[in-house]
């Protein structure tokens, strides 16, 4: 009897089991997702493989729990769809991922390859839609292209500058049988782009330039969490003595408790840190993109200063800001190569301007907002965190905030001193991404403490997946912020618009009876002496919890920079407003 040939050797499979064995060879454990008809093959051959399915509310819950997932764990987030309305619904959190340069992929079910371009039912051309908003994307119509594909999409995703990666499959390749082989579906090995290589003469340009420099400023971005990079961007720090501003993204990045750490950046950063962005002499880019919310106008940003930037993305590179130097490539790499050709410095002169310039306005680091008879989300806020530290949890917690003003409130009063401790959506500003968000962080880190962090407006956006909570018996913590209007809305239409509300006041259920309903217990807030109960009996109940903090209406996130000014031009907070005397940037 004549030898049988490799292929032969291999077993035949369905394409819906290869996907399956494909997803479980690349370490997938956990997949957030949605059923319908042209993706039923697929998840009737799930029951073969030891991989949890999580069943989702909506089909955008799933894309920013694969997303949480990702950002919490540094792995692939997987999620998944049918075709036409499951397809588009993931787009919203798509887009999430893609500006966060976030690693997932999203698989859709398609309708049979013999149909296409036919309008058959729930048809829809998910690859051109997304096609903006995904590093790349595929259209499967074969079994024996789906394990290569999937293979290739993890590659994608996470190599380089993180980002989306969409599978389209149609059923006729889901049904279709073809042999597996995991090991032969390998991608060709990654490649970096040529130009991802800081050229030494650049390497030489940039120590020059640190050595001249007698006002220096590392801007951290989300990349160095990316590279892994927190140790090489604090040894360099610390050995050229630089002071470090954070991205609202790179919050955790660099320790808020080093003599270095100056805080968040830009329209609503610290006033001291963008005062000390426009009298700079020099600014090292690490990871980040010099987005409009950190650089206020252009036209008027750092006009002192010199720019290196580190970017493994060379398409950012001169994209918002020209830099003097750029050194392309992986940013632990580089300031790996940097490091020993740098001579330590002493020099503390630029720092203690700097924190001259803080005066009254570093009242936020007190960490003690007292009570005047009104709750603020800032009390809020630093209050879940001094529980967190005074529980020994505060390495061990996420916090997940959706988009607005408690948005800004937490980066502004919630201490982040590890990465990965802040999840939220920064280039879509997307509502609605914190408790889906939160449902994948708390997949991937079953062991941390997590509390989603929203708004009144936000919250409403994807509260079914309070359901998904229950069924997967998460224990998360749910803190809204309950202010009765959509509240950076607000806040705008305040500054801008003579204060004409339009639109912007917004009727909510009671969230502790919605959080009941399905199964969650909750309380409701309204005095500042019974935050850090609720949230200590939040924390420790072991189940999800909810908390209804009804805070005041008509507090405003400061400092703000208004639209096309320049970073230096901070509106400042009304001396009227009463959390004044508590409070925090002045």
């Amino acid at each position: 009897m004549g030898e049988t040939s490799n292929t032969n050797q291999h077993p035949q499979l369905t394409g819906a089991e290869i996907l399956w064995a494909t997803l479980a060879g690349e370490g997938v454990d956990r997949v957030f997702g949605y059923p319908g008809g042209a993706i039923l093959p697929i998840y009737d051959a799930l029951r073969k493989f030891p991989i949890h399915h999580i069943l989702v509310r909506h089909e955008q819950g799933a894309s920013h729990m694969a997303d949480g997932y990702a950002r919490a764990s540094g792995k692939v987030g997987v999620c998944m769809a049918t075709s036409g309305p499951g397809a588009t619904n993931l787009v919203t959190g798509i887009a999430t991922a893609m500006l966060d340069s976030i690693p997932i992929v999203c698989i859709t079910g398609q309708v049979s390859s013999k149909v296409l371009g036919s309008d058959a039912f729930q048809e829809v051309d998910i690859t051109g839609i997304t096609l903006p908003i995904t590093k790349h994307n595929f259209l499967v119509t074969r079994a024996e292209d789906i394990a290569r594909t999937v293979r290739e999409a993890f590659q994608v995703a996470a190599s380089g500058r993180p980002g989306p990666v969409l599978i389209d499959i149609t059923k006729d390749a889901q049904q279709g049988s073809a042999p597996f082989s995991f090991e032969e579906a390998a991608p060709a090995a990654y490649r970096p782009h040529p130009m991802l290589r800081a050229e030494s003469s650049s390497i030489q340009q940039a120590i020059e330039l640190i050595k001249q420099s007698k006002r220096p400023l590392i801007l951290a971005g989300h990349g160095i969490t990316h590279s892994g990079a927190e140790a090489q961007v604090l040894a360099f720090a610390e050995r050229q003595q630089i002071p470090v501003g954070c991205t609202l993204l790179g919050l955790g990045c660099f320790p808020t408790n080093h003599p270095l750490s100056l805080g968040m950046m830009g329209m609503h950063g610290e006033s001291w840190v963008n005062h000390a962005i426009q009298q700079a002499d020099l600014l090292l880019a690490f990871g980040m993109r010099f987005d409009d919310r950190v650089t206020g106008n252009l036209a008027s940003y750092a006009p002192n200063a010199k720019k290196i930037h580190i970017e493994i993305d060379p398409s950012e590179i001169n994209k918002n800001v020209k830099a003097d130097v750029a050194l392309i490539g992986d940013l632990r790499e580089t300031l790996e190569l940097l490091l020993p050709l740098l001579p330590k410095s002493s020099d503390t002169a630029w720092l203690r301007e700097i924190n001259a310039m803080k005066g009254d306005a570093a009242v936020r680091d007190i960490i003690n907002l007292p009570d005047n008879g009104h709750l603020y989300a800032a009390h809020v806020i630093n209050d879940i965190w001094r529980e967190a530290v005074a529980a020994g949890r505060e390495k061990d917690t996420i916090v997940v905030t959706d988009v607005g003003q408690h948005q800004m409130w937490e980066a502004q009063y919630y201490k982040h001193d590890t990465p990965r401790s802040l999840i939220t959506s920064g280039g879509l500003g997307t509502m609605g991404f914190a408790l889906p968000a939160a449902i994948g962080a708390k997949v991937a880190c079953p062991e941390k403490d997590v509390w989603v962090v929203a708004g009144d407006g936000g919250f409403q956006m994807t509260a079914s997946e309070l359901s998904t909570i229950v069924q997967e018996g998460l224990a998360i913590n749910i803190a809204v912020i309950n202010n009765g209007f959509l509240g950076m809305v607000r806040q705008w239409q305040e500054a801008f618009y003579d204060k004409n509300y339009a639109a912007s006041p917004i009727l909510s259920p009671d969230f502790v009876m919605l959080a009941a309903a399905h199964g969650i217990d909750g309380a409701h807030v309204s005095k500042r002496k019974d935050v850090t109960p609720a949230v200590t009996k939040a924390r420790t109940s072991g189940k999800a919890f909810l908390i209804n903090f009804q805070v005041e209406k008509e507090d405003g996130v400061y400092p703000m920079i208004a639209p096309g000014a320049a970073l230096h031009e901070m509106v400042r907070r009304p001396q009227k407003d009463p959390l004044l005397e508590t409070s925090e940037d002045e």
